[in-house]
């Protein structure tokens, strides 16, 4: 049988364990930027990607496309709390159902229509529809979405080097085979849309 200190000590490892989770994001550096291991000098290239240079030059993909700039892509972001992604989406593609669990996103729509959405922790659907040049914000952790009512081109901006993406019924989707629209997904949650 367990005694009261074990009890104690489990609580304490469990809270800390969730309060982890709750706080993940970039730690705070003590110098101007990081090196790879590997690196001992850099200059103006170490701080450029070019990675995003034909996203305007070639035509826009068939299926939705995610290019990121990350501290995967991107080096120089380790430590400097910030990324991006640059999302197209032929018309009627989605971006299916996830999170960042250390960065809220900020999106900001070049082109295009985009019906937007996330649920909150009430289960309230918050979504717009939006046009070319408007910006919107997902919570950090919050399930999120977008569909294209249109040829659509945005960037999303992130406050991390690493925000993390889990996606939800990815694999459910896939099985299904099928399109799914912006309904299918209000429909299949009976979720409740803001008023």
């Amino acid at each position: 049988m367990a005694s009261k200190l074990d009890i104690f000590l489990l609580t304490i490892t469990i809270t800390f364990a969730i309060l982890h989770v709750i706080l993940a994001g970039d730690p705070d550096i003590t110098s101007d930027f990081i090196l790879p291991p590997n690196i001992t000098s850099v200059n103006g290239t170490f701080f450029t990607f070019t990675g995003t240079r034909n996203i305007f030059q070639t035509p826009l993909p068939t299926t939705f496309k995610v290019t990121k700039a990350t501290k995967t892509e991107f080096p120089a972001l380790d430590g400097q709390s910030v990324s991006y992604a640059i999302l197209q989406f032929p018309n009627g593609s989605v971006n299916p159902p996830h999170t960042h669990p250390r960065s809220a996103e900020l999106l900001f729509l070049l082109v295009g229509s985009l019906q937007v959405g996330f649920i909150d922790t009430k289960n309230v659907l918050f979504c717009q529809t939006l046009e070319a040049g408007d910006i919107f914000v997902f919570p950090k952790g919050l399930v999120h979405f977008q569909y294209a009512t249109d040829n659509s081109i945005a960037i999303s901006g992130f406050g991390s080097a690493n925000a993390g993406t889990c996606f939800l019924l990815l694999g459910l989707l896939r099985k299904l085979n099928k399109r799914h629209t912006y309904g299918d997904f209000v429909n299949a949650y009976e979720i409740h849309e803001d008023k």
